[in-house]
């Protein structure tokens, strides 16, 4: 299992923050997501070999944020 932090942009609310969490645990081979507004950033836990981190960060900008 991987670990990486992902920053993200443009999230200023709750609702945010439950987009984000239910896009990426949406994806096939990600173990745990969590999401902070505050540091505008993602804590993700997922499995190389079934899902890549480009594709999370597509799954997050499909809501609508940057992840630059």
């Amino acid at each position: 299992m991987e670990n990486v932090t992902i920053k993200i942009e443009g999230m200023s609310c709750s609702h945010c923050v439950n987009a984000v969490t239910k896009a990426v645990n949406g994806l096939g081979g990600v173990d745990g997501v969590t999401v902070s507004l505050e540091a505008g950033s993602a804590q993700v836990k997922y499995d190389a070999g079934k899902v890549t981190l480009d594709r999370i960060k597509a799954a997050i900008e499909d809501e609508g944020y940057d992840c630059p």
